[in-house]
């Protein structure tokens, strides 16, 4: 492990798996709280679009992500809350809708994409510095976020009915939940790819959901879990020769189950 820590992209790939289990472990405990898991697997496809047109406009796929997966974000909340579509059916056409845009731009785009496979299923190893410096920057803004409307968010994610009846803005905490899922998702899309964002913001909460129910504890037991694994599925990812998110994401995978076969049998 030592010998490995003198490359740079190995440096840079702890530092990633660091920076995401900040988000995982906020931002996850209200998505599993607050059973918003098929909405974030819904931004995080929709963010595809974002990295589309990042190759077609020439600039960074990570930047052009962010207000991607914003508008992605604020567009399911508000067609559910306000056009009364069904939720899920708002999800899903904004999910396909960001996935064809994206297959569209990439298209669209002059040359070809070399490093499209590592935005759809990850590639930890491959995090430049200056990716890290946005992961940093966003992992901020969602910490800053959460201190300032912590108590308004845990009251939304357990009763948003009586949130609203006693004086609480729901709608528009809501809403600015869900652009913390989309930030999250931008944090997580380069080190386990859009198609298993799912997976790092749900699962290191639910292992931890299991251990205890206090937010801040288990916000802080998620973000442990998640850099431990995340760390661990690098490290076999290496030493075998395996893609980096597939990987990690079966470590967690395996980690859940056996956490719940272990408090089963208790």
């Amino acid at each position: 492990m030592i010998e490995l820590l003198q490359y740079e992209f190995t440096r840079n790939a702890i530092l990633a798996a660091l920076l995401v289990s900040v988000a995982c472990g906020i931002v996850g405990t209200f998505v599993v709280i607050k059973k918003m898991v098929f909405i974030s697997g819904g931004i995080s496809h929709a963010a595809f679009g974002g990295i589309g047109l990042g190759y077609l406009l020439g600039i960074n796929p990570i930047l052009a992500a962010i207000p991607f997966s914003l508008l992605t974000a604020l567009g399911i909340g508000t067609i559910s809350k306000t056009i009364k579509v069904a939720e899920d059916t708002a999800i899903g056409i904004l999910w396909t809708l960001g996935m064809a845009l994206g297959i569209v731009f990439v298209n669209l785009a002059p040359g070809y994409a070399p490093d499209l496979f590592s935005y759809l299923f990850g590639s930890i190893l491959t995090v430049p510095s200056t990716d890290l410096i946005l992961m940093l920057v966003l992992d901020f803004v969602i910490v800053t976020v959460v201190i300032f409307f912590f108590r308004e968010f845990k009251a939304i994610s357990f009763d948003e009915e009586f949130s609203t009846v006693i004086g609480v803005p729901a709608r528009g905490l809501y809403l600015l939940l869900l652009c913390l899922v989309a930030l999250s998702v931008v944090v997580m899309i380069r080190v386990v790819g859009v198609i298993l964002v799912i997976a790092l913001l749900t699962l290191p909460a639910a292992i931890s959901r299991q251990y205890t129910y206090n937010i801040k504890k288990l916000m802080l037991l998620s973000s442990i879990v998640g850099a431990v694994l995340t760390i661990v599925g690098l490290l076999l990812s290496y030493l075998f020769d395996l893609a980096s998110g597939a990987t990690i994401v079966l470590v967690l995978v395996l980690c859940f189950l056996f956490s719940w076969i272990l408090k089963r049998s208790k």
